[in-house]
């Protein structure tokens, strides 16, 4: 079972602020802005009597809610096509659980989301990772590097788009290949969609569930946490038309008795967030972005790609390990009382030897604490003993 390497840091940063140094979290994907008032509301008056379970799939009520905001974007489903998980980290776990055998294979295009390898693990499945680079953009290679991972074990194929860790964006072109994929071998086609609500292009939102002739193939992850900031309330969704799939899921649901009551009566009353709310989120982030992008590129030898979705972005920087550098970087580094804390992007990655010059930064910090945080992350560099010209 892996680190995380989101988290496994974390120690070295509470020594940090444990000596007065203030960190600037740009590791996780923690945001810091509000929870819909309409959701903070459905917390602080609950009038409960029993707090009891719920059904094990969620409450039917949470579901046709959830039915209609995924009209808005073209989705079309049932309740019935619907469960809700703990968080979508559930979802991805009793996806594998359910869709894979011990030794069955799924292809992802790397990097990718760390915890997707711990998920494989725990289902007793094998990741093979397909290459993308970050002088390309992240985008995905030729169907044919695909077709030579593809054997007799290979069940599926995940994604995440927008993507975590690079916030790149897959092209309708992108998606109707792995479309052709999944149904030239009959795979199962697992997307991560939770940062729909963070496009920044022109591009659209192709979502998994728009693919014509693959409909019983694809399984949806899905999660509030981000789209409303209250990752804390652990309600995600797995979603999918397919009947057997879902039988299979229910019975790690009934396993686990249900997802939380208090939570999914939070992210109900979430879905009511007015439109303004949304706008508001989604032209801080644009902010941000141009914040963080353009200054990392200021940064001699730092070089960032320009990420179309999500709150991330994988940057390369000029030192030796970018293990060692952030590990340097709340140990033994500090300017005029402050540091940065990133997540090494070779965590993401499990190619050997892949992304060791690379850490992903999340943007989900005051413009303020950003450009300071870029300040500082300046500094460090210019001190770094492993700093390569």
């Amino acid at each position: 079972m892996p680190e995380s390497p989101i988290r496994k840091l974390a120690p070295l940063a509470a020594k940090a602020k444990d000596r007065g140094i203030k960190v600037y979290h740009l590791n996780i994907g923690q945001p810091d802005l509000p929870t819909p008032q309409v959701g903070l509301d459905a917390l602080r008056h609950i009038d409960r009597r029993v707090l009891e379970y719920s059904p094990s799939q969620g409450f039917r009520s949470l579901r046709e809610k959830m039915v209609g905001y995924y009209a808005r974007y073209d989705i079309r489903l049932t309740a019935d096509d619907i469960i809700v998980t703990s968080g979508g980290s559930e979802a991805v776990l009793f996806a594998f659980l359910s869709c894979l055998n011990p030794g069955d294979e799924i292809i992802v295009p790397e990097p990718a989301y760390a915890n997707y390898m711990a998920f494989a693990i725990s289902a007793g499945a094998k990741i093979r990772t397909i290459a993308t680079t970050i002088e390309e953009g992240f985008s995905l290679p030729k169907v044919e590097k695909f077709e030579q991972l593809i054997n007799e074990r290979t069940r599926a194929i995940l994604i995440c788009n927008p993507n975590n860790p690079t916030g790149y964006l897959y092209t309708r072109r992108e998606m109707n290949q792995i479309r052709d994929l999944v149904r030239k071998y009959d795979l199962y086609l697992f997307s991560d969609e939770v940062y729909r609500e963070f496009i920044y292009t022109g591009s659209p939102y192709i979502s998994a569930c728009h693919l014509d002739g693959i409909e019983q193939n694809v399984v949806l992850i899905d999660s509030f946490s981000k789209r409303y900031s209250e990752c804390g309330i652990r309600i995600g969704a797995l979603i999918t038309k397919n009947a057997e799939v879902r039988q299979a899921v229910m019975k790690f649901c009934q396993a686990r008795l249900s997802p939380p009551l208090i939570g999914q009566l939070v992210a109900e009353a979430s879905l009511d967030a007015p439109e303004e709310y949304t706008r508001e989120v989604y032209d801080e982030y644009v902010e941000r972005r141009k914040c963080l992008i353009d200054g990392l590129n200021r940064i001699p030898g730092v070089y960032s790609p320009i990420p179309m979705g999500a709150f991330y972005t994988v940057a390369r920087l000029p030192v030796d390990s970018a293990e060692r550098f952030c590990a340097w970087c709340l140990e033994e580094f500090e300017y005029e009382g402050q540091t940065v804390m990133m997540a090494p992007a070779s965590g993401f990655y499990t190619t050997p030897g892949a992304g060791t010059d690379q850490v992903r930064i999340a943007y989900v910090l005051r413009k303020e604490d950003l450009e300071q945080a870029l300040v500082v992350l300046r500094k460090a560099l210019e001190a770094y003993p492993g700093r390569i010209e």
